[in-house]
Formats: C-alpha cells, sequence, structure tokens
C-alpha cells in the first residue's frame, strides 16, 4: 500500500521526509543531467537519461560519442555535485545506523501505530508528580494509558515502564489526536498552570463529547471555571494532601486502610463500579450470601452517592453499585445486577 504522509503522525511524517530527502536530491540530479546532456550535446531523453545513469553512478561505461567542450564542462559539474550527494546520503545512512536514530524512530514508529489501536484507554497529561502518581496507579491496574510530555529525560526515573508515549504540547488538537482522544474514556490533565489545563479541558471536550476529564488546580477560583469547561472532576492536590495529613492525626488506621483499597487492584481484591440494569431491592438482590461481594456504596442516576445503604433500597435501571471482592465474584455480581 502507498505511504500517504497526511496519514502519519506528526513524528513519522519528520522521520519520512528525512529518509525522503536524498531520494527526492537524486531524482533532482538525474533530471539536472538528463536536461544537460539534451541542452548540450543534443541528445535524445533516452540517450540524455542513459549518459546521466552511467555518469551518477560512476560505472564507466563508454560514452555514445565523444562529447563536445561544453559536454565535457558539464559532465565535470555532475560529477562533482554527485560526489557532493552521495557523501550526503553515505553520511545521513551512517549517523542513522550509528547513532541509534534508526532504531530510536523504529521504536517511535511502533509505538505509535500501537496507540493508534487503542480503545477506551486513558490520557495523562503532563509528566510532573501527579501524571506520575496517576499513572503508577493505573498501571497498577493495568489500565493502558498514553502519556503527552513535552521533555521526554523523564524515562530513567521510572520503576516501570511507559508503553505509550507522545512527546508534545498537550494543548494542541493535533497531539490529543495522536495520543487517541477520539477513542479514549478518559483524560487526566496535571499540567502546573490552570490556564494551560482550561485551554485542554475545553479542546478534549470539544474532540471527545464522552470523554471523562479529571483536571488538576492550583487556586480555588479555578475549580469552577474548569468544571464549566467541561471538567468532570477537579482535584487540588495541595488541598488534598493536607486533608489527608491531618486525618492521619485523627484516624491514622482508618485512612491507610482506605488508602491501600482504594489503590490496590489485583484478582483476590478489586472495588469496582457496576452498572444496574433492573429494578430490585437491595435485600432480595443479597449479594454477600449470593457472590461474597461486599457492598459499599450506590451512586443513582443523579450522581448522589449513599454510603452503606440500607437493605430495604430500591435499586433503578441506571443506577450504580460500588462493590468489592476478588474478580470472579465480582463477575458474578455483576451477573446478578445486570
Amino acid at each position: 500500500m502507498p505511504i500517504n504522509i497526511s496519514m502519519l503522525s506528526t513524528s513519522q511524517a519528520k522521520s519520512f521526509s528525512k529518509l525522503l530527502r536524498p531520494i527526492v536530491l537524486l531524482l533532482i540530479a538525474i533530471l539536472f543531467g538528463v536536461a544537460g546532456y539534451m541542452k548540450t550535446e543534443g541528445y535524445s531523453f533516452l540517450d540524455a537519461l542513459y549518459m546521466t545513469v552511467i555518469t551518477v553512478s560512476t560505472v564507466g561505461y563508454e560514452v555514445i560519442r565523444p562529447l563536445s567542450y561544453a559536454g565535457k564542462i558539464f559532465t565535470i559539474i555532475l560529477i562533482l555535485v554527485n560526489i557532493g550527494l552521495f557523501t550526503y546520503f553515505i553520511t545521513l545512512v551512517t549517523r542513522y545506523l550509528l547513532d541509534g536514530e534508526f532504531i530510536k524512530r523504529y521504536k517511535q514508529m511502533k509505538m505509535e501505530n500501537n496507540i493508534n489501536h487503542l480503545k477506551n484507554h486513558v490520557i495523562i497529561c503532563g509528566f510532573g508528580r501527579n501524571g506520575k502518581e496517576s499513572a503508577q496507579v493505573l498501571k497498577n491496574n493495568n489500565v493502558p494509558f498514553v502519556v503527552i510530555e513535552n521533555n521526554d529525560n523523564w524515562e530513567n526515573e521510572m520503576a516501570f515502564k511507559i508503553d505509550h508515549f507522545v512527546k508534545g504540547n498537550a494543548t494542541q488538537d493535533e497531539i490529543l489526536i495522536e495520543a487517541g482522544i477520539k477513542q479514549a474514556k478518559a483524560i487526566i490533565t496535571t499540567l502546573p498552570v490552570d490556564a494551560d489545563n482550561l485551554f485542554l479541558v475545553l479542546s478534549a471536550r470539544q474532540l471527545n463529547p464522552a470523554v471523562k476529564i479529571i483536571t488538576r488546580a492550583s487556586i480555588d477560583s479555578s475549580v469552577h471555571k474548569l468544571k464549566i469547561a467541561g471538567a468532570d472532576n477537579v482535584i487540588m492536590p495541595d488541598k488534598i494532601g493536607g486533608a489527608h495529613m491531618a486525618t492521619l492525626v485523627l484516624q491514622p488506621d482508618v485512612t491507610e486502610i482506605l488508602s491501600i483499597m482504594s489503590t490496590t487492584s489485583n484478582p483476590s481484591f478489586r472495588i469496582v463500579e457496576l452498572p444496574v440494569g433492573k429494578s430490585i431491592l437491595l435485600s432480595d438482590l443479597d449479594l454477600w450470601k449470593k457472590t461474597q461481594c461486599t457492598i459499599i456504596g450506590l451512586k443513582n442516576t443523579n450522581k448522589h452517592y449513599s454510603i452503606n445503604p440500607s437493605p430495604n433500597h430500591l435499586l433503578a435501571i441506571g443506577d450504580s453499585v460500588i462493590v468489592m471482592g476478588s474478580e470472579e465474584h465480582i463477575k458474578q455480581a455483576m451477573a446478578l445486577v445486570s
């Protein structure tokens, strides 16, 4: 299938253009030689092409007929141009191989092709402290994600491998599209400047109206603006950190166990949100007896949460049940509530 540069990503197009450049220059040199021989020697197109090819390739075949004075001068110029072009080509290929640029580009193109096939993934914009913590939790829970970051010097700082990475400015639509915003289920924006997060939220909401947007804010006045722009959740890390530290003083063990529960996910323990597909009383559902799953809370269609609900609570279609249990037990619970 022919390569269409317009279908490639930004970095792929740049890499392809760099490899294409010496080939284009070679074609220009051949056309220059054909035109020169036709002009100076009166050759036909085929004869001029033959002379150009044996001159550019330096194979040393005999000429069609003895060259005129102008033809000899032109041949000298063509050979000198060819030497410069050949040197440039060898230098480019050598640098590609010895500097590892070819392998790096290949890995980059392979990763970008993998991103194009992702669906229901999470995009993390900004890879500072908050972004890295988000990536760690998603990695622990086997949730696919793509990182967007301008700086790529963070790789040596990570305790785990980042499978999908896009280098660029997350506020640009083409970078968000390259990260798969149209197929993503959520986007986490952790840029240090609230104005950048606000612009990013607007762009993400426009590109994918259904995507869940979680963003950070540094000052209180930004929270309302970010929600108006389309953010589903606005987090203030400094405020949450302070509240968490104070809670550790008041109820240290409770806080620790909640922290562990919220960040741990493995086949033996998970906390998930199950959508309800029928109307039923919690007492009739009896998840603990039937599946050994514990109901932590409920969320109704108005996004109102109920903690430790009563057995007489009537579940409606569209509600969600937040449960914890093993992966196998949660599958059983999912079959009961759907």
